[in-house]
């Protein structure tokens, strides 16, 4: 539903794996944390920055989005959809006047 909604309006979806590490990936240095328990809400990165778990991973997502979309396929298994292209390919549909 989502994805023909976008598509009136002429925007793009851009599905991003499930399993990508958003919360334990520092969004101001890049370092991966191997491990980050869902109880713990905050961490220090070691570049000194302290993160809110959730403001972290939409921060990551909102970052990965864009490189999907200017990379293509690379960060993540690309969705398949009822029109056979992957969800990074589509473009919106150009209207004449």
């Amino acid at each position: 539903m989502l994805e023909y909604k976008a598509q009136w309006y002429g925007r793009e979806v851009i599905a991003v794996d499930r399993w990508f590490p958003g919360s334990k990936l520092c969004s101001t240095c890049g370092t991966l944390r191997n491990k980050l328990p869902l109880g713990v809400r905050t961490w220090t990165c070691d570049c000194g920055t302290t993160h809110d778990r959730d403001l972290n991973a939409a921060r990551n997502l909102k970052a990965a989005g864009p490189a999907v979309s200017a990379c293509g396929a690379g960060v993540l298994p690309q969705r398949k959809t009822p029109g056979g292209q992957s969800v990074t390919k589509q473009e919106a549909p150009r209207r004449e006047l």
